[in-house]
């Protein structure tokens, strides 16, 4: 029975891991963004890419570029999470196996 609970918590810990490290990889990853997009453009990048008054290559330039920083941010909180449950529990976490890239 106790290990039946300690299985049940465990994929509650790679969630609230998960969690943790979004909310501010997600901060950064936004900063990081509007620095970027103002350091090689020398504006600030578009509020609302979708308004009218918003040309369609600044639009996409600006979803490609918070993009791909939004998917790296993810990719390393997912990693960092994976790690620190490792750590803790000694183990990967539920449904991941070290050769899952295959």
């Amino acid at each position: 029975m106790a290990k039946k609970k300690q299985a049940e918590k465990e994929p509650g810990l790679y969630k609230l891991l998960g969690l943790g490290l979004a909310v501010p990889t997600g901060i950064m990853v936004k900063k990081l963004a509007d620095l970027a997009w103002e350091k090689v453009r020398g504006y600030p990048p578009p509020k609302n890419p979708a308004a009218p008054g918003v040309g369609w290559g600044e639009a996409l330039a600006w979803a490609a570029v918070s993009g791909v920083l939004v998917a790296a941010g993810r990719l390393v909180a997912a990693r960092v999470a994976t790690s620190l449950y490792e750590a803790i529990t000694g183990e990967l976490p539920p449904d991941m196996n070290a050769d899952s890239a295959a």
